[in-house]
């Protein structure tokens, strides 16, 4: 799958098929479904699943937890919009699997 086809997928009711949790989350946030996002992300502990965790409290306004998650996936609040870092890691998770 690539990003286009990612993105119109949003126009349906349920993720495609064979998503893992990391693309699941972001699929939900993409439809504005917040809670269902975080839920999935927060069952997840690694550097991944905290880069989504992180993004998803940025998101939400919450700029000290989003540190937090930031700082356990060893990066940065990033100076670009919500929109474009939601781009960026489904991008990166379509290609690599994993974040670079």
């Amino acid at each position: 799958m690539d990003f286009a086809a990612f993105q119109s997928s949003l126009s349906a009711s349920q993720p495609p098929a064979g998503l893992d949790t990391y693309l699941q989350a972001l699929w939900y946030d993409g439809k504005g479904d917040w809670e269902q996002a975080h839920e999935l992300i927060q069952a997840a502990d690694n550097n991944t699943a905290a880069r989504i965790h992180a993004y998803l409290h940025r998101k939400e306004g919450d700029t000290w937890n989003a540190n937090y998650w930031y700082s356990k996936a060893g990066r940065r609040m990033p100076g670009h919009t919500l929109d474009k870092e939601w781009e960026t890691m489904v991008k990166e998770l379509l290609e690599y699997g994993e974040f670079n």
